[in-house]
């Protein structure tokens, strides 16, 4: 307990209280913290209890604090940089939740495929914009990129599998749906799916890097946009359409830009995690993700120069 309000004191914590000894010996001790050095502060806790298995953090979002603290001008400084910045464990369970392989997954990705079939084949752009907004492959790909900056293997395993599972019910869905349901595929929202230029490969780094901002900022809300610029369904659903009627250079042109947009989104999200500093809190977990973390970063802009080379020689 004494060196946890050294702690308090050393970063200068707000505030901090200290309840009664309990008859098991433990006690209680609330820190008002700054968000500017809620990780560090998380940290340095997490190092300190890491060995005791009686003990736990809990961290509580503080709306409002009566009387105003008293900042320093250097805290105001530093405040205004990093005070809407997310910490590490609140940013890994956002993320993490959207890598489960279960039903209600599962059922989104059936759905939504659906929902941008009809769009496509329709002309409907209100539709596809819905199917878009849906967006269950994108969370897994966020994932994917969060655990190589982490250099989560578990996490990577779920967020790849969520990921081929998704695009395989995708385009399978939307090939059966071709099969059964003849059309003419020749709307120009389902032609517009089959080209790929490199205003693409822009919009969906663009899009990937403003995924990331949003979620380390706590800015929600955002992701919607970014649900709308780089949609992975429509693509994919337009892969199975088209193979279904046997047009296999549009069913191409498909594949490319979903390869594109899928590769662009992780390599802008991992640049982004790269660039806020998210990182784990041990030296060894951190020397660990970072090979990782340039590993993964060099496989995909070694991809996504291949894939460029196909759209101008293409």
């Amino acid at each position: 307990m004494d060196t946890i309000i050294g702690l308090a004191d050393q970063y200068e914590v707000a505030d901090y209280w200290l309840g009664v000894e309990a008859e098991d010996g433990r006690q209680s001790i609330r820190l008002l913290v700054r968000t500017d050095i809620i990780q560090t502060v998380l940290d340095q806790l997490q190092t300190l209890l890491g060995s005791s298995e009686n003990s736990h953090i809990i961290v509580q979002a503080t709306e409002v604090v009566l009387p105003k603290p008293v900042e320093k001008e250097k805290d105001k400084q530093e405040g205004e940089v990093r005070k809407k910045t997310m910490y590490r464990e609140e940013i890994y369970n956002a993320i993490a939740k959207e890598t489960k392989l279960d039903s209600h997954y599962l059922t989104l990705v059936v759905l939504s495929t659906l929902v941008a079939a009809i769009g496509l084949v329709e002309n409907n752009i209100a539709v596809i914009i819905g199917a878009m907004v849906i967006a269950p492959l994108l969370g897994p790909n966020l994932a994917f990129a969060l655990a190589t900056a982490l250099g989560d293997h578990e996490l990577a395993g779920r967020s790849l599998l969520s990921i081929i599972v998704g695009l395989l019910i995708a385009i399978g869905l939307s090939f059966l749906l071709g099969l059964v349901w003849p059309m003419a595929l020749n709307s120009p929202e389902l032609i517009s799916r089959t080209s790929v230029g490199l205003d693409s490969v822009a919009l969906a780094l663009a899009s990937g890097a403003a995924a990331v901002m949003s979620l380390t900022s706590g800015v929600s809300s955002v992701l919607v946009g970014v649900m709308v610029a780089v949609a992975l369904l429509p693509p994919a659903a337009t892969v199975g359409l088209m193979l279904a009627v046997g047009h296999l250079d549009l069913a191409q042109g498909a594949a490319l830009l979903l390869a594109v947009n899928i590769v662009s989104v992780n390599l802008a999200a991992k640049l982004v995690f790269l660039f806020k500093g998210v990182r784990p809190r041990t030296w060894l977990e951190q020397k660990k993700a970072k090979q990782s973390m340039w590993l993964y970063v060099t496989l995909w802009l070694l991809t996504l120069s291949l894939l460029v080379w196909f759209i101008l020689t293409g």
